[in-house]
């Protein structure tokens, strides 16, 4: 396993490489059709989902002075609300788009420091038990992207895809 620099990051680490799995597993096989579905018109898609946790990844980047931005940032930033009108790219882009951006993010974690993350960033969640910083964002991010691995797993059973397989691909480092 790779050690970072901040040992505030020690379980961030793991748990960012258990996400990449996590997000391609449960994206395996899925249909371009079927990942446009939404259940009762109330959902939002496996898309919308996968486009939501590739700007996640953008996001973070971004906090930690990684130069780009998502292609898609218009339609999924701040986890903007699915909108039937906007035209949706595929899963293979938004595939695309996660292998660019998590192995340069992944290196970027590994090399952030503590001063960084004690740095204050304002996410306007006004909780007075949740200190606005850069570590809160990175687990925040963290969290969010659990969730959106969830749903997805849920949409794939939901549309009569088998439940997804833990088939760790020790060829991915990040």
């Amino acid at each position: 396993m790779d050690t970072p620099l901040s040992t505030q990051l020690n379980i961030i680490i793991p748990a960012f490489r258990g996400h990449t799995q996590n997000f391609l597993m449960v994206l395996e096989d899925i249909s371009e059709k079927d990942a446009l579905k939404r259940i009762e018109g109330r959902t939002n898609h496996i898309v919308w989902m996968a486009g939501n946790f590739v700007n996640m990844r953008y996001a973070l980047a971004g906090v930690l002075g990684i130069p780009g931005k998502d292609p898609h940032e218009d339609i999924f930033f701040r986890a903007k609300a699915l909108d039937e009108s906007f035209s949706y790219p595929s899963l293979a882009e938004l595939k695309e788009n996660f292998h660019k951006i998590s192995p340069i993010l992944y290196q970027r974690l590994l090399t952030t420091t503590d001063e960084e993350l004690k740095k204050p960033f304002p996410i306007g969640m006004n909780m007075s038990f949740f200190p606005e910083t850069i570590l809160n964002f990175v687990g925040m991010c963290i969290g969010r992207e659990d969730y959106l691995c969830g749903q997805m797993g849920l949409m794939r059973r939901i549309l009569n895809y088998p439940g997804m397989k833990y088939e760790v691909n020790e060829n991915i480092k990040y």
